[in-house]
C-alpha cells in the first residue's frame, strides 16, 4: 500500500506542476570578462507564454551596463549587454537578482574572469546575490560543481520518477545495486561525451524521449503487477544502462548551460556527476527507507485495482510531458 501510495503521491505532484520536470531551466546570468573590468553579458530569462519574468539585476554601484542586442527564443527572453565596471572591476562587489525573493524561481549566476577561471553559484529566493570572488581554488571549483549536480538531480522529476520505478520494479538487495549502477555507469559516459563536445545532439528530442522512457517504465510496472513480467523485469540492468546513456544526454544539456570553468574542465566535470550520483543515491535512500516502513505499518494487500492506478498516474503524466516536449521543439 505504502508503494501505491508514494507512486501515486509523485503522479499527482508532477501532474499538477508539469512545468517542474527537467527541461525546465532557472534563469541564467552569464558574465564574461574580456579585458579589465570589461564584460561581455548574456541575460536569459525564462518566458510563460508571452510573459517574460520580470527578474532584473542589481549591478554594483560603479558598474554601467549597456544594452547590445534583445530577442526571442522558444521559452526564453536573451539580453546581450556590455558591462564597465572600471578598473577595479566586480572581485569583490555583490551582484542581486531583484524581485528573486517573490518567487520560488532560481537564477544560475556564471562569472568567467579573464584568466580561464569562473565562479558559477545557484540564487534562490532566500539568497538572491552573489558576491564575486575572483579566481579560485581547484577544491573550490569541486565543491561547487558538486553541489551544481546535487541540486541538478533534485529539481529533475522525471529523471527521479525514472529511477523510482526501477526501484520498485527491482526491490532491493544486489539486484538493485547492479541496475543503479548501470545507469550510473550509461549516464556518465554520455554527459562527459556531450559536455566535451565529442557527441553532439539536438536536446528537444532528447527530453522528448527521456519523457517516453517514463511512459514505456510505467508500462513495465503495470504489466509485473498484472503477472506477466516485461523486458525490465527480465533484465533491469540492460533496460538501465540504455536509458541510462540518453539521460546523461539531458545532464549535458544542462551542464553546457552552466558552463565549464576552462582551466579546471576534468575536475568540474567529475565533480557535476559526482553530485548527480550523490542525489540519485540519496533519492533511492529515501524511497527505500519509506518503503520498508510502509511494509512494516501495514500488513494487508491492497485490492488489485490500487496497485493499477500508480502506473497509470505516472503513464499518463509521462505521456503528457512527451507530447509537450515534441509540440514545443
Amino acid at each position: 500500500m505504502m508503494r501505491c501510495l508514494l507512486l501515486a503521491i509523485l503522479g499527482i505532484l508532477s501532474l499538477a506542476h508539469p512545468l517542474a520536470a527537467h527541461e525546465s531551466r532557472p534563469a541564467f546570468l552569464d558574465v564574461r570578462e574580456f579585458a579589465a573590468g570589461q564584460y561581455e553579458v548574456v541575460w536569459k530569462r525564462p518566458m510563460r507564454g508571452d510573459y517574460v519574468i520580470g527578474f532584473a539585476v542589481g549591478w554594483p554601484d560603479g558598474c554601467a551596463p549597456t544594452v547590445t542586442n534583445e530577442n526571442q527564443v522558444p521559452g526564453a527572453s536573451i539580453t546581450r549587454m556590455l558591462l564597465d565596471c572600471g578598473e577595479t572591476g566586480l572581485i569583490g562587489e555583490t551582484i542581486s537578482i531583484d524581485r528573486l525573493p517573490e518567487t520560488s524561481a532560481e537564477v544560475l549566476v556564471r562569472i568567467e574572469f579573464a584568466d580561464g577561471t569562473s565562479q558559477t553559484q545557484l540564487l534562490r529566493p532566500a539568497s538572491p546575490f552573489v558576491t564575486v570572488e575572483g579566481p579560485r581554488s581547484a577544491f573550490a571549483v569541486g565543491a561547487e560543481y558538486l553541489r551544481l549536480g546535487f541540486d541538478h538531480i533534485l529539481a529533475g522529476i522525471d529523471h527521479l520518477v525514472f529511477v523510482l520505478c526501477l526501484t520498485l520494479m527491482v526491490g532491493g538487495g544486489w539486484t538493485l545495486v547492479k541496475t543503479i549502477t548501470a545507469f550510473t555507469v550509461a549516464h556518465s559516459i554520455t554527459l562527459a561525451l556531450s559536455t566535451l563536445g565529442l557527441v553532439r545532439v539536438s536536446q528537444a528530442p532528447v527530453e522528448a524521449v527521456i519523457a517516453l522512457s517514463i511512459v514505456f517504465l510505467a508500462r513495465e510496472l503495470l504489466l509485473l503487477q498484472r503477472g506477466r513480467p516485461g523486458l525490465t523485469s527480465r533484465a533491469p540492468w540492460l533496460v538501465a544502462f540504455v536509458f541510462g546513456l540518453l539521460h546523461g544526454l539531458g545532464f549535458a544539456g544542462a551542464l553546457r548551460e552552466i558552463g565549464l570553468p576552462q582551466g579546471d574542465i576534468p575536475l568540474a566535470l567529475l565533480a557535476f556527476n559526482l553530485g548527480v550520483e550523490a542525489g540519485q543515491l540519496a533519492f533511492v535512500a529515501v524511497v527505500l527507507a519509506v518503503l520498508g516502513l510502509g511494509r512494516r505499518a501495514i500488513s494487508s494487500a491492497p485490492p488489485a485495482w490500487v496497485r493499477q492506478v500508480p502506473p497509470y498516474a505516472i503513464g499518463t503524466v509521462a505521456a503528457f510531458w512527451t507530447l509537450e516536449r515534441i509540440l514545443t521543439a
